[in-house]
Order: C-alpha cells, then structure tokens, then sequence
C-alpha cells in the first residue's frame, strides 16, 4: 500500500534529481565582504559547479521546491529550494523531509523512545506526533536551503 501512495505523492510533488546534463559553471567570485567594501579586482575568477559544491551523493540527491510556511522560524520560506540527500541517516533534530499517511512534510525531526515528533517553526502550526499507527518514513535529509531573494 505504501508504494502505491508514495508513487502518487511523487507524480503529484516538484521533485528534481541532482544531474551533471546540461552543468553550467558560474564564476565563484570568492568572499564578499557584508561590512565595509573592498576595492574589486579585474581579474579572471574561477567557475565554480554548484553540483560538485552542493551534492554530496548525486544518485540519493534531489531538489525539492518549499509550498507553505510552517518552517518560516527556521528561515525557509515558500519558494525556497531545498537540496534533499536521501542516503543521509536522520537523526534527532535534522531537517527532514517525511512521508506521513501519503502526504509529505518538511519539519524538524524530534525522535523519542515510542514515537517521533515533528515539529513546524511557525507557531500557526502544531506538531505532528508520529505514532506506529501512522504510516511514516523520512524520505531525505535536507542539507541546503537555497533563497531568492
């Protein structure tokens, strides 16, 4: 049963893998500076593959994109892009993407003796607790949150 449910969540989310097709490499510009400015210099920069800098285990890896604001505590915000590594070991306290009675969630994993919590960081929402009668997995471990801002 939970195949079946888990494979129409995924036809239904935005999930991107990570791929090396079509890479493009940015200019790493180096530091910047966020306090007094520093003269610039006019010289070539090194690129800069966010792949190879973001993606650990690019087969395990996946982009997902945030819809909602339970996380807004935690500075991740609708829209934000998350940078999801599947083969990370969840544990107490991570940010994670779980898969709760076929409905995926991103909240912060509080792990117990007899159940699990999950918790929002947006006071509108409450925790979830996750008890052996609920069907639940972690799908990822999320390692980066990418903003526009």
């Amino acid at each position: 049963i939970f195949v079946s449910k888990f494979e129409r969540m995924m036809s239904d989310e935005k999930i991107y893998t990570s791929t090396n097709e079509g890479d493009v490499a940015l200019p790493d510009c180096g530091y910047v500076k966020a306090g007094f400015p520093s003269p610039a210099d006019d010289m070539p920069f090194p690129t800069l593959d966010l792949n190879r800098r973001l993606v650990r285990n690019p087969a395990s890896t996946f982009y997902m994109t945030v819809s909602g604001d339970s996380m807004s505590g935690d500075v991740v915000d609708d829209g934000d892009l998350l940078v999801v590594d599947r083969s990370i070991e969840a544990t107490s306290g991570c940010l994670a993407v779980c898969a709760v009675d076929g409905e995926f969630t991103l909240k912060r994993l509080q792990i117990e003796n007899d159940y699990a919590l999950l918790l929002p960081a947006n006071q509108k929402y409450k925790p979830i607790r996750v008890t052996a009668e609920n069907n639940f997995s972690v799908w990822g471990v999320v390692r980066y949150v990418i903003k526009k801002v």
